[in-house]
């Protein structure tokens, strides 16, 4: 059941960033709504579904937008590793500590995702720092309103109560 939460998750992210997106910030998209999805899930499941969500969710991203297949898929899947890793020791449950692993896993997307394009061709897309800034600020923020609308509407919440076993981690 959970496979299926994140698969509809990913696909719905897909679906407002290839159709919405552009009419609520303008031809140059300034959220990566699929990024946001991966982090989400990140934080929320462990490090195998956060790679497989953004292993996925990258390479269809990569098919739609007529890019390299492959860079925004590594860079997504290094991305939901390391945030999935970073909930597994730390438990991020405010909204302040929440947009600053948002920002910081959009900044590293970009990093990567820039990194691996300018070793593989000579035009690099999106690559000014006003527009990196602006992708951070937008994913950072698009990041809350998901976390936030989730607890009003719980869609990615797992029902079940889980294994039993807890774990003393870190509280952020």
């Amino acid at each position: 059941m959970k496979a299926a939460r994140v698969a509809v998750a990913i696909a719905f992210a897909l679906a407002l960033q290839t159709t919405l997106a552009r009419y609520l910030v303008g031809s140059g998209s300034r959220i990566d709504l699929v990024l946001v999805a991966v982090v989400y899930v990140a934080m929320t499941t462990g490090p195998v579904t956060a790679i497989l969500s953004g292993a996925i969710g990258g390479i269809v991203q990569d098919a739609l937008s007529g890019g390299i297949i492959g860079v925004g898929g590594l860079a997504k899947t290094l991305v939901g590793f390391a945030v999935a890793m970073l909930s597994t020791q730390i438990i991020i449950v405010r909204p302040l500590p929440r947009f600053v692993v948002f920002v910081a896993a959009t900044l590293v997307h970009a990093m990567a995702f820039l990194g691996l394009y300018s070793m593989l061709e000579s035009r690099i897309p999106n690559s000014s720092a006003a527009g990196v800034l602006g992708q951070v600020l937008g994913n950072g923020i698009a990041g809350i309103v998901v976390f936030e609308l989730n607890k009003t509407l719980p869609l990615l919440r797992p029902r079940g109560g889980g294994s039993g076993h807890v774990k003393r981690r870190l509280e952020w």
